[in-house]
Parts: C-alpha cells; sequence; structure tokens
C-alpha cells in the first residue's frame, strides 16, 4: 500500500514518549526490517511492541472518526459509480486517436532532430578544419616572417636554413621577432601532431637557436655597457618567450660564476687578514657592483624606469652560485671538529646570510629566497647535531666529573656556592647559553640540557641519600653491640668540645677521609658536608628563577618561543625537586646533633641519688648537664653560622629543640613519678612501723625527694632560658609546654 503524500495527507500524532517517529511510515522507501532494528538500538523490543500497540490504537481511532465524518460519501459509494463503465467507454476510442497523432509527431520531430544535429556535426567539424588550416596558415608565415626577421635564408638543394648574419639584430628587431614567435609557439602548441607541423620543427629550433643566440649577445653587450634600454628590451623579450630562466642561467654562468669562482676559495680566506668576514664581504661587495643596473630594471628601486616584472637574479642566479661554490671550494668552514671555530664561523656565515636578506629588497624576494633549494642545502651543511654533541660530552662530562668528587671545596671566593660539584654545575648551567657556545638554532636543545642538568644533580642527590643510609644502618650494627657490652656508668660519661668539633667538620676539611675507610668506598660524609650541600641547594633554587628571567628567557625569545611561561613552568618543576631532596639531608644533621645532645639526659635519672640520703643543701643552681645539653649545638652553630640562612638556622633549632625535649619530658617523667612511688613506699612503710609521726616532728628541712622536684624545676627553667638565648620562641618547640607542666606538677608536689 502506497500513500500520496503530496495531498495533504499526514498521520495522527501519538504521544511523545514513543520511541519512533510516525513519520517513518510515509517515507518511499519504509522497510520493516530496517525500522525496527533501528529501533532496538534505542530500546527493547517489549518496548517496541507497546508503543506500536498504543499507536495502532490511535490509528484505528483516526480511522473510525474519518469514515464517520464522511459517512453519506462512504454509503453512496456504489451509487456514484452506476455508469462509470460507460462513460470511460466512450473515451477510450477518442484518447487512442490522439495518442497515434501524438505518436506521429514525435517521430517526425525526432527525425528533424537527428537531421540538424548531424548537419551541425558536418559544420563543427568543418570550422574544426578550418580553423587548423588557419593556424597552419599562420605557422608557415610567422616561420617566413621570422627568418625573413632575422635573415636566415633557405640553403640551396636542402630543406635546412641558415642565418646570415646572427648576432647583429637590435633591441626593437629581437622584440619584435619575440613578439612573433611568442604567436608562432602559440599555433604549434594548438597544432601539434600535424604533418606539416613535424616537417617544419627544424626551421622552429633553427629560429629558437638564432634568436637565442641573438638574446644572450645582446644581453650581455647590455650588461658590459651597462645599457638600461637594451637590458630591458632583452629582459622583456625572454619573458615573451617564457625565457627568464635563461636569462638568469646565463648572468649567473657569465658573470656571477667567474667572480666566486676567483673570490671563494681557501686560499683567499687565509690571506684575508679578515678571515671568513673578509670572504663574505668581498662576496657582498658583487651585489652594487654588478647587479644594481638589474635591480633597477627587475624592481624598480629608481622609481622612474619601466619594471620588466618576473626575474630576480640575486636569489636564482647570485646566491645558487654562492652555495655552490662553499661546497665545492671552501669545505672547511662546514667542519664541526673544532666547536670553538665551528661556533664562530657559523654566526659570521648567519650574519652573511642575514645582510644578503638585505640585499634581496622586498619581503617577497626575501620569501623566495628561504624558499630556494639553494637557501636550505647552505643551512644544511652546517652539522649543528654534531656541533650540539660535542658541546654536550663537554658539559655533562664537567658536571660528571664535578659530582664523582662532589664535597670537595669550590675553591674559588667569587663563586657563592661552597661544593664544587654545585659550583661547577652552576658554571655549566650559564655555559649553555654563554654567547661562545650557544646558538639560537639550537635553543630547544640547550634547553633540554638545561633541565637535564638539574634532573642529574637531583639523581645525585639521591644517590647520595642512599649511600650515605646504608652507611649509617652498617655503621650502626658495631655500635650497637658496644652499647650492650659497655658497663661504664653515664655520670663518668664527658664530651669535650674538641670531640664533638671532630664531628662536624668545618667546610675546608670536608674531604678529610677516615683512615678505616676501604679503598674501594667512598669516604663517610661528614655532618659539615651534608651542611654545606644543603646550603648550596637551598641557594641554586633562589638562583635558578633570576637565571631564567635574565639569561633564558632572553635567548628562547629572541628564537622565536613566545610562551615562556610553560618553560618556567619546567623550571619550577625542576626546582620542586630538589627542594623535595633537602628534608633527607636536614634530618641527617638534625639526627646528629640529637644524638650528641641527648645522651646527656640520662643524667636527669641521677638526680634521686645525689639527694637522697646525702644530706646535701636546696639546689639553688641547673645542673652540670643543662649546660652540657646544648654544647654540641653551640659548637655546630658556631662552625655553620655562615653556612645557614636564617630560616634554614631557625627551623634546624625548632626541629633540634623539639627532639630533645620530648626526650626530655620522658625521662623527666619517669623520674617524677619514680620519686612520687618511692615517696608514697616510704610513707607507707613508717605508718607500718608508727614512726610517721616521730620523723615528722623531727624534721625540720626540706626533704630529699623535694631537693630533687626543685632540681628538676630549676633545670626545666634553665632549660628554657637556653631555647630562648637561641631566638626561638618556646612555644614553637614541640613538647616544651609538657615539660613545663612537669615542672609545675613538681612544684605543687613538694611538701614544704
Amino acid at each position: 500500500m502506497t500513500v500520496d503524500t503530496g495531498k495533504g495527507f499526514s498521520l495522527p500524532s501519538g504521544p511523545a514518549t514513543l520511541c519512533f517517529d510516525k513519520e517513518e511510515f510515509m517515507r518511499p522507501g519504509f522497510n520493516v526490517d530496517d525500522f525496527v532494528i533501528e529501533c532496538r538500538r534505542r530500546v527493547q523490543l517489549e518496548t517496541l511492541c507497546d508503543d506500536l500497540n498504543v499507536y495502532l490504537k490511535i490509528l484505528k481511532s483516526a480511522m473510525i472518526e474519518l469514515i464517520n465524518k464522511d459517512y453519506a460519501d462512504f454509503v453512496n459509494l456504489s451509487t456514484n459509480l452506476v455508469g462509470m463503465d460507460k462513460a470511460i467507454g466512450h473515451l477510450t476510442v477518442p484518447l487512442g486517436q490522439l495518442k497515434e497523432e501524438v505518436l506521429s509527431v514525435r517521430t517526425a520531430m525526432d527525425e528533424a532532430i537527428e537531421v540538424v544535429e548531424r548537419k551541425l556535426s558536418q559544420q563543427k567539424s568543418v570550422q574544426q578544419k578550418k580553423a587548423c588550416l588557419q593556424r597552419l596558415i599562420n605557422i608557415t608565415h610567422s616561420v617566413e616572417r621570422i627568418e625573413k626577421l632575422l635573415g636566415i635564408q633557405m640553403a640551396p638543394d636542402t630543406s635546412e636554413t641558415q642565418p646570415v648574419n646572427p648576432g647583429q639584430l637590435s633591441g626593437q628587431l629581437i622584440e619584435r621577432v619575440a613578439t612573433e614567435f611568442n604567436k608562432l609557439q602559440f599555433y604549434v602548441t594548438k597544432s601539434r601532431g600535424l604533418p606539416l607541423v613535424e616537417k617544419i620543427k627544424p626551421r622552429i629550433a633553427n629560429i629558437t637557436t638564432t634568436l637565442q643566440f641573438s638574446l644572450e649577445g645582446a644581453f650581455l653587450d647590455g650588461l658590459a655597457t651597462v645599457n638600461v634600454e637594451i637590458l630591458r628590451q632583452c629582459l622583456r623579450t625572454y619573458a615573451l618567450i617564457d625565457k627568464t630562466k635563461d636569462a638568469e642561467n646565463l648572468f649567473r654562468q657569465h658573470i656571477v660564476k667567474p667572480y666566486m669562482e676567483e673570490i671563494i676559495t681557501e686560499q683567499f680566506i687565509k690571506a684575508n687578514g679578515n678571515g671568513l668576514t673578509g670572504l663574505f664581504d668581498k662576496v657582498l661587495e658583487f651585489i652594487p657592483k654588478h647587479c644594481k643596473v638589474l635591480k633597477d630594471v627587475t624592481s624598480g628601486s629608481s622609481g622612474t624606469m619601466e619594471i620588466v616584472r618576473g626575474y630576480d637574479f640575486l636569489v636564482n642566479s647570485v646566491w645558487p652560485e654562492i652555495v655552490t661554490n662553499f661546497e665545492a671550494r671552501t669545505p672547511s668552514i662546514f667542519a664541526p671538529g673544532n666547536p670553538d671555530i665551528f661556533h664562530e664561523k657559523y654566526l659570521q656565515s648567519m650574519d652573511f646570510l642575514t645582510k644578503f636578506e638585505r640585499c634581496c629588497g622586498s619581503q617577497a624576494s626575501v620569501k623566495r629566497l628561504r624558499d630556494h633549494p639553494s637557501y636550505h642545502t647552505f643551512l644544511h651543511k652546517w652539522s649543528l647535531p654534531v656541533y650540539f654533541q660535542i658541546r654536550f660530552q663537554d658539559l655533562a662530562g664537567s658536571v660528571e666529573s664535578a659530582l664523582v668528587t662532589g664535597f670537595n671545596n669550590s675553591g674559588e671566593k667569587s663563586s657563592p656556592f661552597k661544593l664544587h660539584s654545585t659550583a661547577v654545575l652552576w658554571q655549566c648551567l650559564h655555559r649553555c647559553w654563554n654567547k661562545e657556545i650557544y646558538l639560537s638554532s639550537l635553543s630547544h636543545r640547550f634547553w633540554k640540557l638545561t633541565l637535564q642538568i638539574l634532573s642529574r644533580y637531583t639523581s645525585w642527590l639521591d644517590e647520595v641519600h642512599e649511600e650515605e643510609t646504608n652507611r649509617r644502618k652498617e655503621a650502626e650494627k658495631p655500635v650497637i653491640l658496644r652499647t650492650s657490652a659497655s658497663t661504664s656508668s653515664l655520670d663518668k660519661m664527658s664530651v669535650t668540645s674538641e670531640t664533638i668539633r671532630s664531628v662536624s667538620p668545618a667546610p675546608q676539611d670536608l674531604m678529610t677521609t677516615s683512615a678505616t675507610t676501604s679503598s674501594n668506598s667512598n669516604p663517610p660524609i661528614t655532618v659539615g658536608q651534608i651542611v654545606c650541600l644543603i646550603s648550596d641547594a637551598v641557594k641554586l633554587t633562589e638562583l635558578l628563577d633570576g637565571y631564567f628571567v635574565q639569561i633564558v628567557k632572553p635567548c628562547m625569545e629572541q628564537a622565536g618561543y613566545t610562551n615562556t611561561d610553560l618553560l618556567q613552568a619546567c623550571l619550577q618543576e625542576s626546582i620542586e625537586s630538589i627542594e623535595l631532596r633537602l628534608p633527607k639531608f636536614q634530618s641527617f644533621v638534625s639526627g646528629d646533633v640529637i644524638k650528641q645532645c641527648s645522651v646527656y639526659l640520662k643524667q636527669v635519672n641521677d638526680i634521686p641519688r645525689l639527694y637522697r640520703k646525702t644530706n646535701r643543701e636546696v639546689p639553688s643552681k641547673p645542673s652540670s648537664y643543662v649546660t652540657s645539653l646544648t654544647k654540641p649545638l653551640d659548637v655546630f652553630l658556631e662552625e655553620h653560622s655562615n653556612s645557614l640562612a636564617e630560616k634554614q638556622r631557625e627551623d634546624f633549632l625548632i626541629e633540634v629543640f623539639s627532639n630533645i625535649t620530648e626526650q626530655y619530658v620522658t625521662v623527666t617523667s619517669d623520674v617524677l613519678t619514680s620519686v612520687r612511688k618511692m615517696e608514697e613506699s616510704l610513707k607507707r612503710l613508717k605508718k607500718a612501723r608508727g614512726t610517721d609521726k616521730a620523723n615528722d616532728s623531727n624534721s625540720h628541712g626540706m626533704s630529699d625527694d623535694d631537693k630533687v622536684r626543685q632540681q628538676i624545676i630549676i633545670d626545666v627553667q634553665s632549660y628554657g632560658e637556653k631555647i630562648s638565648s637561641k631566638g626561638i620562641q618556646k612555644t614553637s618547640v614541640v613538647g616544651f609546654e609538657r615539660l613545663q607542666e612537669l615542672s609545675q606538677e613538681a612544684k605543687s608536689a613538694m611538701t614544704s
């Protein structure tokens, strides 16, 4: 069943939730299978079935409404069709006759059209033959006219021609010949393959040779005599016959080549006082000396003469010959073996190239020069990757060598760094962008090398940390054995300032090696070396921002990079990577100092023994361990005050005091707890013996336990004063508040 949709028929609309478009059913190419497949991509078959049933009900309702609307017409349909067969029969005969008449007229028209098309085809063929014949006539006439103008005569008994007086044509005559020759070429192109054209080709070739010979002679005479009018006519003629390349090649072979072959030689470079620069200057002298008149004619620099377009002698004649001679006659200038000489010659060559571009006179000419194959040949002759590889090996080798002896003194008073490794790394970062090494064409490579050097420094920090960590783990093993076997008492232990200084050598003694170090391993890293390493790393991260802004950024912008913010973000990642490694080394330093200081905290355990049953006076001054407690720290600060920045010093002191204070809290809490338990135990014992009151009545002074508490209170107060004397707020020290609470508890527990 098909529906004529062109008569305003439309399906009834359904709910908006239907999974299909009702208009799909009205399309001429409706296919049930395709419809079902398309719907299954969106919904399940059950949903499709439900939606179809819903729309079927809507269609049935619409059909019933349509029948009810035209009910009378449906009922009278059979009555209205009575007699329709007879009416159709009456129309059949006239319609058949009309059809036969139309067919006969159509046949006659087709025959007439065929005759007309045949005549038109014949006419077109005749016109084409007439046009071809006219072209052949024009070719013959053009050849005869040109031969007459050129003075070419037919040789006797041959079909060949020969010129009478070649090279004696005037400029105007040559231009007339060129105009006629241009027409001849057009006719020959249109008549290619015809017998007459093939027969006359030798004469055309002779004409071409004679014309070019005359043009070459006139062009060279014009150059020799600097005759602008002759040059203009010759160039116009070359352009007319589409031989502009011939004119440029003629200028290159007869004018440019002899000059360049004489100048561009190894001997000239050696003999000239200015070397390669003198050679380039001599080459550039050719342009105003030999090319000025041609530039005036072809570019109109004078502003008054007629311009002959389509030529660029500098790009197509001068520059290719220069490059050819440089390649063949002076290959030494491209040799990358000596990077310093290569760098100098490359910059001189790029300067020469810039000057040559200025001589071109227009942006279009410069663009043609840069697109010329010889331009790319000249640039590719410079082995920039080889040059960079040599520089890379030099710079990377210097960094690697410095890292091998990384903890040596820098030995340079002007250097902002203390270690040799950091000083050399900083020098290499600067050398990457030094004008004696850097080339803008390699800016991306030098930037990558900069990041690689920083990355290598970061990995070296990891190597140093791992090596030192392993060494310390190995060193702890015999220490543990000796400690367990030791029977000496803590109160007899003393550490002199000389001993402490030996643990933290000054920077000038950074490379002092322990006598017990094996020959096949690196010497242990001292605290002083670690401090210098941290100081150098911090200084390096501080200087890198200014290094980028003042040195790297101008070079990258000059090389054509506009998004320098992205480059700075890459550098910032390297800075952050270095900064992330520093806390590991800071923990080494603080750990060593804390270890030395915490030894004295064990003397807190001796306080009860000093006052119990000894009849000592009431304590009025701090214990000796409080003074000794910060002595290693004082020695460290004295030795390395120049290596630590103010912020580093403050963070270091807070970390050290926090660790010491936490240990101090632990040992003090244990002592006070022990005293309290001992006191309670004695009270219970006295009470059991009934001697508590008698002892209380005979006790007129401070008890031994209170003396212990009093000593602890004085010690804590003195310790807090030492923290303050270092310029540190006591509230910033972790655990000090708890230590003060213990002191207050001890004070509250005193009975007298």
